[in-house]
Formats: C-alpha cells, structure tokens, sequence
C-alpha cells in the first residue's frame, strides 16, 4: 500500500464526518472537514507523481474518493435546501450515467478508457468551488446570493455540457469510431 493511496483511504474516511458535521449543523467543522479532503487530493498525487508511487489501486481510488465526497456533499447541500434540486439530480445523474455507460461497455467486451474530458475538469473544478463556497457562506453565516447564483449556473451548464461530451464520446466508440477501435470494412 503506497503513501498516497493511504492519503486516498484517509480522505474517503473523512466523507462521513463532513456528511455528519453538515446534518448536525456544524458548518464550521464541515468546510474544515472539506477543505482538509481538497488538500489531501493535492498531497496524495504530488507525491504518486514526486516519488513515484502511482499505482492502478490509487488510479481507481482517487477519483472514487473525490466523487463520493463531491457527490455526498451536493446531495445533503440539496437536501438542506441550500443546493437547488434540479442541480444536485443533474450532477448525480451524470455521474450515474458515466459509469454506467463504463459497466455496459465492459460487460459487452468493449471496454472505454476513463479519461476526463476538459470540459469535465473545468466542470468538477466548478463543483469543488460551489461546494466550498456554499459550505463557507453556511459556516461563516454570509450570503452572496448572487456569485453563488452565478456558481450554480455555471455548474448547471458544464454538467450537461460533460454529459453529453461523454455521450458523444462514448457513443463514437461504441459504435467502433472512437479511436480505439477500427470499424469493420
């Protein structure tokens, strides 16, 4: 067990706590609790990358960690009213999609490579700031309803823009034209 997938397993303990803190309203200890989890991601690959310890576990685990607490987090943010609804369902359901759309592949022996897209990474660096912002404005008892307005929507766009990159691509290689694969003929 390599050092950043130790860090890896750490953060994935901490996605509880921050749940916990932020359904017993302690907003303080939840943004902590995040923001912690954020560094953790950073530490964990700068050193997989420093000092060589890039493993296939860690390449799996990583980003399960990071969706788990992403995702946990918009979900209770929903459920508190602190998230709009239709938000938290298109960024779950995206994800859902995804990895479904890996499982069929692979079940019907066309395995897809898993690399985010850029539209995915400005769309999960979106998330993370809407998610810290949020949980700040609730630790901190501010509100600045209209930069979090303009976070949500932007979040809104870059998911369903993500989603159907990923449906482009993923169709593209199912159908033997996505690069991996060469169509009959």
């Amino acid at each position: 067990m390599t050092i950043p997938n130790m860090i890896t397993l750490l953060r994935l303990l901490l996605v509880p706590a921050v749940i916990l803190a932020l359904l017993t309203g302690r907003m303080g200890w939840a943004l902590a609790g995040f923001l912690v989890a954020g560094a953790s991601d950073a530490v964990d690959g700068f050193i997989a990358r420093k000092f060589n310890q890039r493993s296939e576990l860690g390449a799996y685990l990583d980003p399960m960690a990071d969706k788990l607490l992403l995702v946990s987090v918009f979900v209770v943010l929903g459920y508190m009213g602190e998230l709009p609804l239709w938000l938290v369902v298109a960024a779950v359901s995206r994800d859902a999609l995804i990895v479904g759309a890996v499982l069929l592949s692979t079940i019907m022996a066309h395995p897809v490579a898993v690399k985010p897209l850029t539209v995915s990474k400005a769309n999960t660096a979106v998330q993370i700031v809407l998610a810290a912002f949020v949980l700040g404005e609730l630790a901190f008892g501010t509100a600045f309803e209209t930069l979090r307005y303009l976070l949500v929507m932007g979040s809104g766009i870059l998911t369903v823009a993500s989603a159907a990159a990923y449906l482009v691509a993923w169709l593209r290689h199912m159908s033997g034209y996505g690069g991996t694969t060469k169509p009959d003929g």
